[in-house]
């Protein structure tokens, strides 16, 4: 017999983001303009599968939270730009950690490319984590997924960087001796520069040394008032 509400979800693709941890993540799509790509699988992986797609600027992705998936959830979450303070329902918010921990992100689509029999899907903008699932893959279409005068709530405006980005004399050093430094330069600005900390410690006196995993990176970084400084570069 089968129960009629338990359903499987086969992923599509996974993709690949600059993003090695959670904590890098920026909090919504848009706000770094990294390059990500998903790698198609399965029988998705043809070209008959994304034929036509070129013509979208944008898709809808459809993904997985799968590193929280095990974490369980909560009818009420607290978004970091409430401050981290006030609690609000989990289905006006979009806390990762969900009843089916389902994702959604309108991106830049870029192009395609194919490399030996593998498809790609080139990305920008994302806020995935690094090999995350996709589970689907949708066109934007402006007249009915942009809605005039729709009310944003909480979140109604876009996010202002929130601190100035400087780099060490060691971190200046790294760029000249690393591929595609002037993307990876930006992408580590950008991230910082939104502050990927908890909300928070935004107005709390922070005297610790962070790190990020960023692409084949290890950026360390320290806050003071609001100015964010990279202390070292380096290699994990």
């Amino acid at each position: 017999m089968i129960n009629s509400n338990i359903y499987q979800i086969e992923p599509v693709g996974v993709i690949e983001t600059p993003y090695k941890e959670k904590f890098s993540v920026p909090r919504q799509p848009g706000l770094v303009p990294s390059v990500s790509r998903i790698r198609l699988q399965g029988k998705a992986n043809c070209s008959e599968s994304i034929r036509g797609i070129e013509q979208f600027s944008h898709v809808w992705l459809l993904f997985l939270f799968d590193q929280n998936l095990n974490a369980g959830w909560k009818p009420t979450v607290r978004p970091p730009r409430l401050g981290g303070n006030e609690r609000i329902g989990v289905f006006a918010s979009r806390s990762t950690f969900r009843p089916n921990g389902i994702g959604m992100s309108a991106v830049e689509l870029k192009g395609t490319e194919q490399i030996g029999e593998q498809f790609y899907l080139l990305l920008g903008g994302v806020d995935l984590v690094d090999q995350t699932p996709i589970v689907d893959i949708k066109p934007y279409i402006p007249y009915s997924d942009s809605v005039d005068n729709a009310n944003g709530g909480y979140a109604n405006e876009r996010p202002e960087p929130l601190q100035q980005v400087r780099f060490s004399d060691q971190a200046q050093q790294f760029f000249r001796h690393i591929k595609d430094s002037d993307h990876k330069r930006s992408v580590i600005h950008d991230v910082l520069a939104q502050d990927p900390r908890p909300a928070y410690k935004r107005k709390k006196p922070d005297n610790k040394e962070y790190a990020v995993h960023l692409f084949d990176l290890n950026v360390k970084f320290v806050f003071n008032q609001q100015i964010v400084t990279v202390t070292a570069i380096e290699y994990f």
